[in-house]
């Protein structure tokens, strides 16, 4: 049996409860694994049940468990955010329940179960009644993708992978890598959703637009 803890703060850690939080349409599981500090985020439709898998990155048998637990027979699609190892380590196991995937073209080859879906930048992900938004974020990886989901009340909830943290972007290996991420994260995030907008990255806590912002300028300028 796992404990689910309210309320949320967003802080988990490997071997910790996972945490909900409740959003005007939908809920939202979020589970730390394996060494890495991995975040997993079930995303479940109040209205049908439905649900989405955000990154089956470690402790298969934990993840199952939930799924089972929370959601039996409910979850719709697992998403893979980006190629590294470390977000996909579970996802055998996991579609071994029966449940197709989705990644970016640019980002499916090395995966180890070949997407049932591939996503490109501004597809719609209908899970139930719940509809959620692809946008493409090069520069971690190639075919790196954030989902977008805007609850019942306007809200818009941000699942970013390793593209953006509190305190800055995700790691990119060279000059050119850094600035189509920082170009990405800039005019399809931070301009086009409003400071409210949570943030629930790929490790680590949360944080929204609104906090991130004023920092833009010192992300750009040291270049990390």
């Amino acid at each position: 049996m796992i404990t689910i803890d309210t309320p949320y703060t967003g802080d988990v850690s490997p071997g910790s409860n996972p945490q909900q939080r409740n959003v005007p349409g939908a809920r939202i599981v979020k589970m730390s694994v394996g060494g890495g500090d991995n975040n997993v985020y079930l995303v479940q439709d109040s209205a049908t049940g439905a649900a989405l898998l955000v990154d089956a990155a470690n402790e298969a048998s934990r993840l199952v468990e939930l799924i089972e637990q929370e959601a039996p027979g409910q979850v719709q699609l697992i998403v893979t955010t980006h190629q590294h190892i470390d977000h996909w380590w579970a996802l055998p196991e996991v579609a071994g329940l029966g449940i197709p995937t989705a990644a970016h073209e640019l980002d499916a080859g090395p995966l180890p179960v070949t997407p049932d879906r591939l996503l490109a930048d501004n597809d719609t992900i209908v899970i139930g009644d719940l509809k959620l938004t692809v946008i493409h974020l090069r520069g971690h990886t190639p075919g790196s993708i954030t989902i977008a989901l805007t609850d019942g009340a306007g809200r818009t909830h941000l699942f970013t992978g390793d593209s953006l943290f509190p305190g800055g972007i995700g790691k990119t290996g060279t000059p050119e890598d850094f600035d189509s991420l920082y170009s990405d994260v800039t005019t399809k995030l931070f301009d086009r959703y409003t400071d409210d907008t949570a943030v629930y990255p790929g490790h680590g806590g949360d944080t929204t637009l609104g906090v991130e912002r004023p920092h833009l300028g010192e992300w750009r300028q040291r270049g990390w």
